[in-house]
């Protein structure tokens, strides 16, 4: 028989697993939705948006690989809904801008989006508190990364002091 503790642990894991299927549901419907754009394109037009980022700069704030926003970017760029342009004085940065048709089209997701989540808040009841709820997730989410890319960059400073520490010690050997 299930110790108490045991029972309780199997309900919060049910509980998240639950939670987890639904943020995927609602992640499906997002998907369907006729918004001229897919999400991740809606995602990245929106950051564009906000102002002509890196694309590395874009690829770290959306947490995805930078092949895979290269692959997203000559889509929207392909589709005139953004364009390249080299930084003034330094070629090598690219930075990525809205046209006139890629302002158009996050007017129409931010629609589409925006009715079809509304309409769900409202059958809830719980506007307000879902989207604060929501927001602090946001938030755990960018602080979490946020812990995982120093713990890597320590790791990596780590490394090359050991790999440093080792050239010297075998110049010094010879």
């Amino acid at each position: 028989m299930a110790k108490p503790a045991e029972m309780a642990a199997e309900v919060e894991d049910d509980e998240a697993v639950s939670a987890v299927l639904t943020v995927l549901r609602i992640s499906r419907v997002l998907e369907r939705i006729d918004a001229g754009v897919s999400p991740q394109q809606y995602r990245i037009l929106k950051l564009i948006g906000l102002g002509g980022e890196r694309s590395a700069r874009l690829a770290e704030k959306l947490a995805v690989a930078r092949p895979t926003l290269t692959s997203t970017a000559d889509s929207l760029v392909a589709a005139g809904l953004a364009v390249r342009e080299a930084e003034p004085g330094d070629r090598r940065v690219v930075r990525l801008r809205l046209t006139p048709a890629g302002q158009a089209a996050i007017a129409r997701a931010d629609q589409a989006y925006s009715e079809w989540f509304e309409s769900l808040l409202e059958y809830t009841g719980r506007r307000a508190e879902i989207l604060a709820d929501l927001q602090l997730l946001d938030e755990s989410m960018s602080e979490r990364r946020r812990a995982r890319l120093s713990a890597q960059e320590h790791e990596q400073a780590q490394a090359k002091a050991q790999a440093g520490t080792a050239i010297n010690s075998s110049a010094g050997q010879q």
